[in-house]
């Protein structure tokens, strides 16, 4: 059986302090972090939610604030959770597609180190993640450089 989820998240970049900017897992040197009591990593939070939404669960931060108030900042450990719960409904990963909206920072050139780092993460080959950037030509916040939007969207088979 097939099963598709879509997730969403967003953040905006902070102002006024440093924060290491987090995407799928790849820190970008010299780039700004986002507004956020984690690491503020839009990829992998869609991803998250794409996960939970696939096999009928709620959105991530069920679990994910209660780890972050533990100290918990790392959203790689939201993911593993996330994992663990497709995995416990018997499903595995067939393939992710994700949609990043950004004026800044430049993704294709780390979309390779991406890949790399979600299929290890999650235990997959690269080539089942496909990930598009657009700058969204300036029409939304995330197209004038303010954050970052991410769609992602999975589909599981059963195992």
């Amino acid at each position: 059986m097939l099963r598709v989820g879509i997730g969403q998240d967003s953040h905006r970049f902070l102002i006024d302090k440093k924060k290491p900017l987090i995407l799928g897992g790849v820190e970008f040197e010299k780039e700004q972090g986002f507004e956020s009591n984690s690491d503020g990593d839009v990829i992998i939070h869609a991803l998250c939610n794409a996960l939970e939404q696939a096999i009928g669960g709620q959105s991530f931060s069920g679990y994910a604030d209660e780890m972050c108030e533990r100290g918990i900042v790392d959203s790689v450990e939201y993911l593993e959770v996330a994992l663990e719960n497709i995995f416990e409904k018997g499903y595995e990963v067939n393939n992710i597609g994700i949609s990043i909206e950004a004026k800044k920072p430049k993704i294709d050139p780390m979309v390779n180190r991406i890949k790399q780092k979600l299929a290890e993460i999650m235990k997959i080959s690269e080539d089942l993640i496909g990930i598009t950037a657009t700058s969204g030509e300036e029409l939304t916040a995330f197209g004038r450089g303010e954050g970052i939007q991410v769609l992602v969207i999975v589909s599981l088979i059963k195992k």
